[in-house]
């Protein structure tokens, strides 16, 4: 990747409206919506998002929040399980932030007015996969994330800050080095913002768009990743995407999602001849990690000639899968499947992104005044799969952390900006090419990948980034330009690996190579060729035994 523009719009600031904060959020999401609460304090507190408010991927989240919040867990059975999930690459640092700091932060949540599912004076707590005990807080049984958002939109309503809905932020605008806000456009008249702040945090989620089939809103097309990179950013553990095992296997785009928690509550998984395959899978069956029970489906499929496996939950009355899968059963219902009397089709889809723009615990950036949190920062949290339902709790915990990080930045002045980038050179009309892009993400960058498969899509992406019409101001133009750009950093992450570790699976790679490949691989923002990586070692997990 020879060619990569600093902006991916021209605009002239002198002539562009400027909005001048302390604290700039880009995103709406949990992790954007608790720093700014938690960020008021400081200053004058922007949200910019890029539809309204609360249309990221939070309201989709279905399982809950995992914390250890009753007498039979606890933060060191929570920090296990989350180091066994990531496959070696956690790292435990984060990982300890996040199970000790997080049941407060779920705590505040309540007391921020978010109802959770409760039995008396008692929470209501869920299992999912890979998690030894029950410890996902939950809310009107599958809607966790709606009420979290609902909670939070409803505070920041309340509180000292400006959202600005429908702007596409496009550019980080640095000074020797420092970010001092960003550039962008109102997404409906296209009028040039010059959006001035000490701080920026980016909690602009995930990249499931960049797959023909997800489980992501619209609005996830990886644009924080792709605008930090461009900025002088790292971004690191790119190769793994988790893909969730179970979304309803029927025609639409976003997928919905069948949660967790519906075999966390004793579904199983049938393939095409109705026999259960999991325990020929792993020992945990259906409750082992994402990416095990991902891959035994997909190898199920592809064994029986089909395009789906069932999951099962008719062994419970109608009334409890009513009560406990309230969204599930009537969507299901909408599409002709009665999941009380008959299995429901599902099969794996982009869900999750583990990588990101690398940060510090403190989610600094690497760039001074650029932060990062939630789904578009990469602490290492996660390691090489994410543990489910810890999603949300990396955005409260994070979050925190990065307003309490902007804080700080806000004591210094902002230096004048002297200019911004033009266009790089001059480009043709926009051309669409994000569905050619997904459907090579999803052949080549899938579930099953190949060194071959791999080589053949950056290459493709490589042309497409060349390519992309950079300084018009257009949502679609620069969600392309974003895509290209974080497509081909995620392909070559893949390539790169040359082993198989959590969701990345290499066919010509099958087996975790832990004498070479036991590190996180960090990506710099230099022309993209095989010098452009590094592996920074990561500890391996002992897990303790019984």
């Amino acid at each position: 990747m020879s060619f990569l523009p600093r902006f991916s719009v021209a605009v002239d600031l002198k002539s562009a409206t400027t909005e001048e904060f302390d604290i700039l959020i880009v995103g709406s999401g949990v992790a954007g919506l608790y720093a700014a609460l938690k960020a008021a304090r400081y200053g004058r507190v922007g949200i910019v998002t890029k539809e309204e408010i609360a249309q990221g991927s939070t309201p989709y989240a279905q399982g809950g929040i995992a914390a250890a919040l009753c007498p039979q867990d606890s933060p060191a059975m929570h920090l296990q399980d989350t180091m066994v999930a990531g496959a070696g690459l956690c790292s435990r640092e984060a990982v300890s932030a996040l199970v000790t700091e997080g049941p407060g932060h779920v705590r505040e949540l309540i007391h921020l007015g978010a109802q959770f599912d409760m039995e008396g004076d008692r929470l209501v707590l869920g299992k999912e996969g890979a998690h030894g005990v029950r410890r996902i807080v939950h809310a009107q049984g599958d809607a966790t994330g709606r009420e979290v958002e609902r909670a939070l939109v409803e505070q920041v309503r309340n509180a000292d800050c400006e959202v600005l809905e429908r702007v596409v932020v496009a550019d980080a605008v640095t000074v020797d080095g420092r970010c001092c806000g960003a550039v962008g456009f109102d997404a409906e008249t296209g009028e040039p913002l010059h959006l001035r702040a000490k701080a920026t945090i980016l909690a602009t989620g995930g990249a499931g768009q960049l797959y023909s089939t997800t489980t992501n809103p619209s609005v996830c097309t990886g644009d924080g990743i792709a605008l930090a990179y461009r900025a002088g950013a790292k971004v690191a553990d790119l190769e793994f995407v988790q893909f969730h095992p179970t979304a309803l296997a029927v025609d639409l785009f976003p997928k919905f999602l069948i949660s967790e928690a519906v075999r966390g509550e004793g579904a199983l998984l049938l393939n095409e001849a109705g026999e259960r395959f999991m325990p020929r899978y792993d020992a945990r069956a259906e409750l082992a990690p994402r990416d095990i029970v991902t891959r035994a489906i997909w190898e199920e499929a592809r064994r029986t000639g089909t395009d789906h496996v069932q999951l099962d939950l008719t062994a419970h009355p109608l009334d409890a899968i009513r009560e406990r899968f309230p969204m599930i059963y009537q969507t299901c219902l909408e599409h002709g499947i009665d999941m009380a009397v008959r299995p429901i089709p599902v099969y794996p889809t982009a869900h999750y992104l583990m990588g990101g723009v690398k940060t510090d615990l403190r989610c600094h950036t690497g760039v001074e005044g650029l932060l990062a949190c939630g789904e578009v920062a990469c602490t290492g949290v996660h390691g090489a799969n994410r543990l489910a339902s810890n999603s949300m709790l990396e955005g409260l915990v994070f979050g925190a952390r990065a307003a309490e990080s902007a804080g700080t930045l806000c004591r210094q002045e902002l230096p004048e900006v002297r200019t911004h980038s033009a266009a790089p050179r001059a480009q043709a009309a926009f051309t669409d090419c994000r569905d050619t892009l997904r459907q090579l993400m999803w052949d080549n960058v899938g579930i099953v990948r190949s060194g071959g498969g791999l080589a053949r899509a950056l290459a493709k992406f490589e042309e497409l980034l060349v390519l992309q019409t950079a300084g018009e101001l257009r949502r679609e133009a620069v969600e392309q330009a974003n895509m290209a750009l974080l497509a081909a950093l995620i392909a070559r992450a893949a390539l790169v690996r040359q082993e198989s570790r959590g969701a990345h699976y290499r066919e010509d790679y099958p087996e975790t190579d832990g004498a070479n490949w036991q590190g996180r691989l960090e990506l710099s923002p230099v022309p993209l060729d095989e010098t452009a990586w590094e592996l920074e070692p990561e500890q391996a997990f002992a897990p303790e035994r019984d």
